[in-house]
């Protein structure tokens, strides 16, 4: 099959041709093919790599984190898709420590026999936790935040499967931290600071270990001050180390905040994800201190009951309808381009090479090259999705 574009993008910048793909793969650019061949032409569009979102509870009809079953993950990979996401983390909450177990022996089975006609690819799991501050824990449970143990992560990686689990949260302060950090440098897990009161100095010991990034930058962390740098002081200063941005909505993280860190760190040090639950999945009441509005499970719909006293009931398997409910990939990427006035080049270095390369994925995914998985999205200049593909299978969108 071959796709013809006036503009793909590649990391030589954009070309014209026939992109080939065979079996699943990027096997290169042609500048002209013979008629008879199978061609989609899709003229003036751009295409792009996939989005990769490396920090992923759950998605509109499926929540990995509430429902932590195979079924939660067939529903997301199908409905990311529709949003640009052509692969993730499947990403757990902190939660009992046989709960966190049983997602993970879940989520190994629906990989193990994953294949493009489903969707979206889960390329891994995310770890948020367990070891995580109990004064930083957000809107997470503070019973089950423990301290750092490498028995503990390796009955997860057990569970989990070799090279499964590719990225974990932690607060670097918590005792024993150090040597997690080593622990899971070594079995190639990329660790990111996150849900941490860590010092400015905790983090500066313990980088060269293996931190390599923060977790929903300025959330969830603690704050700046000019005498007390803190966590967020750390990730402004360190050239080396990733800030992950999650919905840019401007709720969580006003746009002025990640303008200055765009402005310091540049395209080349942030990762662009989303951070979604599925909040149409909750099994219990719920507050949303942010959207102001309480998830109250009822039966096969969600009932939201806000701070107006405005109620709405929602069908959790209706689609159009739950996705709403939190901000998609492709609709955050729309308000950095607003915000930052980001290029094309600026958001596929955000979205697509920084976490493929964070994760250690980017032999495979991240870009469009030759031997890479044919993940791709066609996009109209308005950033509105053509057509998606995930290892060369046109998705339904």
């Amino acid at each position: 099959m071959y796709l013809f574009s006036q503009n793909i993008y590649t990391p030589n910048g954009f070309q014209e041709g026939y992109l080939k793909i065979e079996e699943g793969k990027i096997l290169g650019i042609l500048d002209e093919v013979m008629p008879t061949e199978n061609i989609v032409d899709y003229g003036e569009h751009v295409i792009i790599p996939g989005f990769i979102d490396i920090h992923l509870h759950g998605w509109a009809t499926g929540s990995f984190c509430f429902e932590g079953d195979q079924q939660s993950l067939k529903k997301m990979s199908k409905g990311l898709v529709k949003e640009g996401v052509t692969s993730y983390l499947a990403t757990s909450d902190v939660a009992a420590i046989h709960e966190i177990k049983s997602q993970l022996a879940e989520g190994k089975k629906f990989i193990d026999k994953w294949n493009a006609e489903q969707g979206a690819e889960v390329l891994g799991f995310h770890l948020e936790g367990p070891f995580i501050s109990k004064e930083y824990k957000g809107m997470l449970k503070e019973e089950y935040c423990k301290d750092p143990s490498i028995d503990l992560l390796d009955e997860f990686i057990e569970i989990a499967g070799d090279n499964y689990i590719k990225l974990m949260t932690l607060a670097p302060e918590l005792p024993g931290a150090k040597e997690l950090i080593k622990h899971a440098n070594s079995k190639d897990i990329q660790i990111s600071v996150g849900h941490s009161a860590a010092e400015f100095e905790d983090i500066k010991a313990l980088k060269d270990y293996g931190l390599g990034g923060f977790t929903h930058t300025f959330s969830g962390m603690r704050g700046f001050h000019h005498r007390r740098l803190g966590v967020a002081g750390a990730a402004m200063y360190f050239d080396d180390m990733y800030a992950e941005f999650a919905k840019q909505t401007g709720q969580t993280v006003k746009p002025e905040a990640f303008e200055l860190m765009y402005k310091i760190k540049g395209k080349e040090k942030i990762i662009l994800s989303t951070d979604c639950v599925g909040l149409a999945r909750v099994k219990e009441p719920f507050y949303h201190y942010i959207r102001k509005c309480k998830f109250i499970p009822d039966g096969d719909n969600i009932k939201l009951v806000y701070d107006d006293n405005k109620e709405e009931i929602l069908s959790k398997d209706d689609y159009e309808k739950v996705k709403d409910l939190e901000l998609s990939y492709i609709k955050s990427v729309r308000n950095v381009v607003k915000n930052v006035n980001a290029t094309i080049s600026d958001i596929i270095k955000m979205a697509c090479e920084n976490p493929a390369k964070y994760i250690g994925v980017d032999d495979k995914k991240g870009s469009i090259e030759i031997g890479k998985d044919a993940d791709l999205l066609v996009i109209d200049e308005d950033w509105n999705i053509i057509d998606t593909f995930v290892r060369g299978v046109l998705q339904e969108t």
